[in-house]
């Protein structure tokens, strides 16, 4: 695990080494300065001449600047390695993401791949600070205080030997029993950050519903749980400056005491005031690095949790890859289903498509209707490979889908989702997601063919179109992500349900519109609606994740079986009005 989270360092590497070096020299100043003071106190109460003292002042002026310019240096190349570790590894995820099949989409909710890349990585980035400093800086501390303290005090400095590890045991008990509390943190902002996302996604619904009141609860509910279980952390984490007080006091009282009974009994001699002081010094440094170590314990220990969740992301594998030297040319737009069957899940999962067979040829279209939970939009997706199927085979152009280059297949299969998603951006910005060349000719021309010109005259290519499209209709937004679907040139074009939102005259003007200009390639249309699919070449009607009837419209309703019915109760409908 760490071993994969280090990779993201890369060209950080140098200021993660500059970092310790530049820590140890400042404690090494640090650790010097007490010494100095307190030779320069013993020569003051000795009467040094002016000379002497100024000399003593000029260097311990020279050692704390040099400890403010280590000090300087190590925090500058500190922030500059953990800001830009976070950053590549914020990098690597969302590159991981890019990479995932739905199937892994699926795995992971929404919500947590957000708290994944937001407040996991910014744990384990203070976690990565603490580790190139406070970790180097506690340890150089303890020991060169102790060694400082001994030369200074000699006997006295034995009292760090019974506190230091009495102490050390009672800070990383309390870290270890505020650990379990703060694993389920993790839990708990997933929640958070998915009450958030709904809300603010289907915030229009809320307030058509008049749902405030039920998602301020279910808010607040999230928010409580969350607030109880960081509140109970940190009283636990409370009891570490009390604990380290009291080990304070008591150096504090024995170095005091027992100090000026040498200081009185051997007259100076054995021990001075000198010696007294930096003694206490060396404690503050000595217990304060601990309590600050025992801190870095509970971020690191926490920052595990963050980074598996991170490596857990960083190493899952998409279900679908590109293979090597895949094939790059379809040579035409014909579709082949041979024993598809197919199920969400893997091997644990149900059959959303069982035994399809289909063959069709380029150029042809195809309507494919049924109800609802019928699989259709299931079976359109193995084409794009969008999914894979569990068993048989899907082919494009004669070939195995499974062996074309990804990026090739998928920019020949354009496919209009039955979820119109559209980007913040200009109509423009949107539309060259098709074909990032296009010219305003070839723009204007897909645009024409998916009728949505009659609304882009008016408003403009460059209009801003808020995040999903809030300021568009769904017949605007639908017409805007055919347009660019056909700014592709594909061989093969899939419409999912993409003009239930328009009126049944610009739902004929389209479909008329792709017969003339785009003969050759092959189209595929799922719709509930009769009419949009009653001209294709064939229609497939599917029920169960099966295919139940195939024909044209004059066969199906000869045939008197489920298309039928569903004409027959759209026409009564149609009718009625």
């Amino acid at each position: 695990m760490y071993r994969k989270l280090l990779s993201s360092i890369r060209e950080y590497k140098r200021p993660s080494l500059e970092a310790p070096f530049y820590v140890s020299l400042e404690v090494v100043m640090e650790c010097v300065i007490p010494f100095i003071v307190a030779r320069l106190v013993n020569n003051i109460r000795a009467g040094c001449d002016m000379y002497e003292l100024l000399r003593e002042g000029l260097l311990l002026v020279v050692m704390a600047f040099m400890s403010l310019l280590f000090g300087i240096l190590a925090g500058n190349a500190c922030s500059v390695a953990a800001c830009g570790f976070a950053k590549n590894l914020r990098d690597d995820m969302f590159r991981a993401v890019q990479k995932f099949s739905f199937a892994n989409i699926d795995k992971f909710s929404t919500a947590s791949l957000v708290t994944r890349i937001t407040t996991d990585v910014a744990n384990v980035q203070e976690a990565y600070m603490m580790l190139i400093r406070t970790v180097i800086r506690g340890p150089f501390m303890i020991i060169f205080s102790f060694v400082m303290a001994g030369i200074m005090g000699g006997r006295i400095a034995l009292i760090f030997i019974f506190v230091v590890p009495v102490l050390a045991l009672g800070l990383f008990s309390i870290a270890r029993w505020a650990m379990p509390t703060f694993r389920r943190l993790f839990r708990k902002y997933d929640s958070l950050n998915s009450s958030i996302q709904e809300n603010v996604y289907a915030v229009r619904l809320v307030k058509a519903f008049v749902r405030e009141d039920f998602e301020k609860e279910k808010f607040a509910h999230a928010a409580d749980e969350l607030c109880l279980d960081f509140t109970r952390a940190e009283r636990i984490l409370a009891l570490n400056n009390p604990m380290m007080q009291f080990s304070m006091y008591i150096v504090t009282l024995f170095v005091l005491y027992y100090g000026t009974y040498r200081v009185i009994t051997s007259r100076g001699l054995d021990m001075n005031i000198g010696q007294i002081s930096s003694m206490m010094t060396y404690s503050v440094q000595i217990l304060g690095s601990l309590m600050r170590l025992s801190m870095v314990f509970v971020m690191v220990a926490l920052s595990r949790e963050s980074a598996a969740r991170i490596v857990e992301v960083l190493n899952e594998e998409s279900t679908l890859t590109s293979p090597e030297n895949g094939i790059t040319e379809i040579s035409d737009g014909s579709v082949e289903f041979s024993g598809v069957c197919f199920r969400y899940g893997g091997e644990g999962g149900q059959y959303a498509l069982r035994d399809v067979n289909i063959k069709i040829r380029s150029g042809e279209t195809v309507g494919i209707i049924g109800g609802t939970g019928a699989s259709k939009t299931t079976l359109v997706q193995l084409i794009p490979r969008l999914y894979d199927a569990t068993e048989g085979t899907v082919k494009v152009g004669g070939i195995d889908v499974r062996n074309y280059d990804l990026e090739a297949l998928r920019n020949n299969v354009a496919v209009v989702l039955q979820k119109n998603e559209l980007f913040s951006g200009t109509i423009r910005d949107n539309l060259l997601w098709g074909d990032n060349d296009a010219d305003d000719e070839k723009i204007s021309e897909a645009c024409r063919i998916a009728c949505a010109d009659e609304f882009i005259d008016r408003l403009g290519y460059d209009t801003r179109i808020e995040q999903n499209g809030t300021n568009l209709s769904g017949g605007q937004k639908q017409r805007l992500c055919l347009a660019r679907a056909l700014l592709k040139n594909p061989k093969v074009l899939i419409l999912d349900d993409s003009t239930s939102a328009v009126d049944t005259h610009t739902d004929a003007k389209i479909r008329a519109g792709l017969k003339q200009y785009m003969p050759e390639v092959t189209k595929i249309i799922i719709a509930q609606r009769v009419l949009s699919v009653q001209e294709a070449d064939r229609i497939i009607v599917m029920e169960g994740g099966e295919i139940k009837e195939t024909g044209t419209h004059e066969e199906l309703l000869k045939y008197g079986g489920i298309y039928n019915e569903i004409y027959l109760s759209q026409h009564n409908e149609i009718s009625k009005e």
